[in-house]
């Protein structure tokens, strides 16, 4: 801890600072232009256990709880709400591709700000914040990826029928 602030401090100091993220990262990812996320890169590629979505509906049930989570992909002027599939058309799903590696990146670069709390935080209320971070995001980072899979598989089955 190199700023040691009292645990109550602490509690709040990080509760504003979890937001400012939230808000920071969708911010900028939300400015990058559509093609950066065009294609997968090392961390939202497809993994084969993953299995085209079905790992996650057989071992989470994914569909059973992913829509009681709030969705903000709409919280900037020009944004994509992921809540609804509103057009099934080629392009459209393209573009919820995309959306799906947008909102991945926003969600990972979250989980993966919790060892800054260590800063200001004593090791054990570090550690929560940590664990807050990954129990906070994990599930949007499963949704979207969960989603995504399934989008590629029906757009792969309309470029081979066409």
């Amino acid at each position: 801890m190199l700023i040691p602030l009292a645990d109550g401090v602490a509690i709040v100091v990080s509760s504003l600072v979890w937001v400012l993220i939230g808000l920071t990262t969708g911010w900028y990812f939300h400015s990058r232009p559509a093609d950066r996320f065009a294609r997968d890169n090392w961390l939202t590629r497809s993994r084969p256990f993953e299995a085209g979505g079905r790992w996650y509906q057989r071992r989470l049930r994914i569909r059973t709880w992913k829509d009681r989570l709030p969705e903000k992909g709409d919280l900037f002027r020009g944004g994509f709400s992921k809540r609804h599939l509103v057009d099934r058309s080629t392009p459209h799903l393209e573009r919820f591709v995309v959306e799906t590696r947008r909102a991945e990146m926003v969600h990972w670069s979250n989980l993966m700000a919790g060892p800054a709390f260590l800063v200001w935080c004593a090791p054990v209320l570090g550690g929560c914040m940590i664990v807050f971070g990954v129990v906070a995001h994990l599930p949007f980072i499963t949704i979207q990826r969960y989603n995504r899979e399934r989008l590629l598989a029906i757009l792969a089955r309309r470029r081979a029928s066409a």
